[in-house]
């Protein structure tokens, strides 16, 4: 089947180019990169824009054709936000050239958000060559059609551990990943540092860090950085043993340490450790640890279709019964009547 390119495609649509007073020269003529944001419903409206604004920026510093995007929806229709405001599209699901790189914008409702025909789109546009993306919670969608292959991909980590049980993948921790045939951000402001990424490999990094000024963001975070810290920096540099047992904490969700063996980590006494955690944190290290696997479970229960044992196991408890007791007394609803 040939790949067509509708008519109201990108050749009929002008990059916006508005006009500032910040300009950089850029020498040599120049390629316009096109992009197409697929809203899926209740998208993340803060990592959308965080994305599309640094595009527009580029072309604004250097008032040059850099970046052109279209919105792409289900229907052709405007999509609700999580945020309630709808966006309006400029087509439905109809080809888009296989230049284009589709980048996939969804956030509260993940795990189905993509109806077959988009699945069906997006695995037509990689079947004839053509590169993807994803934001926030995207890469659920590129995980369901098939796509993300052997590339490494990151989702916000408040749905980390759904992603993980739902398609046996470990994602990554950092803001941002750029992958060989896609690529994918965590949401909210890491889409600023996405693209910045993308802006300094098409044009350099003085363009990058000229669109990161005009966005007031600070600096260009590499892609490495980690999304979220239970400890702050000043806790890992003046506690680094703390750091350590939380840490650990962290990677034995499933099958808890026992307290001996935390304390093991930390190197010094259970009594110690005792002590040390709850001046540190204003915590005992049992409730703690209780903590980090109820917000898992309270994490699965929003984002999977898994069932209470399971849920149950998969955060560590003996039983349903030992759940639910904790759930209640963590968050003051049984776990049925929180999903």
């Amino acid at each position: 089947m040939t790949h067509q390119v509708p008519s109201d495609s990108f050749s009929d649509a002008k990059p916006v180019i508005p006009r500032g007073v910040a300009h950089l020269a850029l020498a040599g003529p120049v390629k316009t990169r096109e992009f197409a944001f697929l809203t899926l419903p209740r998208f993340t409206l803060l990592a959308f824009s965080s994305a599309v604004d640094p595009l527009r920026i580029a072309n604004q510093l250097t008032q040059r054709p850099l970046y052109r995007w279209r919105v792409v929806s289900l229907d052709g229709a405007p999509t609700e936000s999580s945020a309630g405001i709808r966006v309006e599209a400029d087509q439905g699901l109809q080809p888009v050239g296989r230049d284009t790189t589709v980048i996939v914008c969804s956030g509260t409702d993940a795990t189905y958000a993509a109806d077959r025909k988009a699945l069906t789109w997006l695995r037509e546009h990689s079947r004839h060559g053509g590169s993807l993306g994803a934001i926030c919670t995207g890469a659920y969608t590129l995980a369901r059609a098939g796509l993300l292959g052997g590339d490494a991909t990151t989702v916000h980590w408040e749905n980390q551990a759904a992603f993980r049980e739902l398609f046996d993948m470990e994602p990554l921790q950092q803001i941002y990943v750029m992958g060989r045939r896609h690529f994918s951000c965590a949401g909210g402001e890491a889409g600023v540092d996405l693209m910045l990424a993308v802006i300094a490999q098409d044009h350099g990094p003085k363009l990058a860090d000229a669109v990161a000024e005009m966005c007031l963001h600070s600096r260009r975070r590499e892609a490495g950085t980690t999304q979220k810290r239970v400890f702050t920096s000043l806790m890992a540099t003046r506690h680094p043993d703390i750091a350590r047992v939380i840490t650990a904490m962290q990677a034995n969700i499933a099958t808890p340490l026992a307290q001996d063996e935390l304390a093991e980590i930390f190197g010094k006494t259970t009594r110690h450790l005792e002590r040390t955690f709850k001046a540190v944190t204003g915590d005992t290290p049992k409730s703690f640890y209780l903590g980090l696997r109820l917000e898992q479970a309270r994490d699965l229960l929003s984002e999977t279709s898994m069932s209470m044992l399971d849920v149950a196991v998969a955060t560590g408890f003996v039983s349903r019964g030992s759940f639910s007791k904790a759930f209640r007394g963590r968050f003051g609803t049984s776990p049925t009547k929180f999903r």
